[in-house]
């Protein structure tokens, strides 16, 4: 064939692998480039990467929604709180500042504690981390999810007040779990942004919470979301993490997540509370 005949653009022999994979495999080429449609998509996805990490998380709505939520397990209305981080520039320059309460944030929380009288259970804690459109698109299903599995629980989990971070780390979830006396926290938080997953939401367990703790003693559950983890899937592999970990009393490297080695039941073949042992 002629080199005027030949077609543009020549395919790569893996791009049949793609129906599999959202990694930007088998991308042919145009000479000893890209493709211009290629070329464009990829620089859409750096696009809304960008986008997920500086867009501000809209609160409100996602106040409204789990205020919503109808269920015995959840105490108390949603609390929004906010990092000592004053705005985002300052968050992505000083990861430190996102870890601590600021002080009103602080006093709210200790309030609340002290309105409550008792221990928690578990505390879940929504933070908007690097991609606000994860916590915006994915937080209250994944909530809703973990409810309702909740139900079917054999045993009531006592939780704390859901609370709402603004410019918060992981970590924050170690002094928020603390102040409110719960025994594990949850800490759903937007996760760094990839070029093909910008609104991946983590969920990170962490047993007995307070300020001073590492990523050791976390268990994370990645990429949740509709392409990714489903929220039915992440929703049954927390509840066994806060099965084990009350049993064990702990969590992180210690507690090892066996979801894939067996299915995770509704509750345990002899009924026992695992709240008690």
């Amino acid at each position: 064939m002629s080199d005027q005949h030949k077609p543009p653009v020549i395919d790569n022999p893996w791009r049949v692998l793609r129906q599999y994979t959202d990694a930007r495999i088998g991308l042919g080429r145009a000479g000893i480039s890209l493709p211009t449609s290629e070329m464009l998509e990829f620089q859409l996805a750096h696009a809304r990467a960008r986008d997920a990490v500086h867009f501000p998380l809209d609160v409100e709505p996602l106040l409204a929604e789990l205020t919503a939520l109808e269920d015995k397990h959840l105490t108390g209305l949603p609390m929004r709180l906010h990092s000592q981080s004053e705005d985002r520039f300052t968050y992505l320059q000083r990861p430190d500042l996102g870890r601590k309460l600021s002080e009103a944030s602080r006093n709210e929380v200790a309030a609340a504690a002290d309105d409550a009288g008792e221990a928690f259970d578990l505390a879940l804690v929504v933070v908007d981390g690097l991609s606000s459109s994860a916590v915006q698109n994915n937080a209250v299903p994944f909530i809703r999810a973990f409810l309702a599995d909740l139900e079917r629980e054999p045993v009531d989990l006592k939780l704390a007040p859901i609370t709402v971070v603004e410019q918060g780390r992981v970590a924050i979830g170690d002094e928020i779990g603390g102040a409110l006396n719960a025994r594990a926290v949850a800490v759903l938080i937007g996760e760094r942004p990839g070029l093909s997953s910008p609104d991946s939401l983590g969920v990170y367990l962490t047993w007995n919470p307070r300020p001073g703790l590492n990523d050791a003693d976390r268990n994370c559950i990645s990429n949740v979301r509709p392409a990714g983890l489903r929220f039915e899937s992440a929703s049954q592999r927390l509840l066994y993490l806060v099965r084990e970990a009350f049993r064990l009393k702990l969590s992180g490297v210690g507690l090892k997540d066996r979801t894939e080695e067996a299915a995770v039941v509704d509750a345990s073949s002899d009924n026992k509370n695992f709240l008690t042992h």
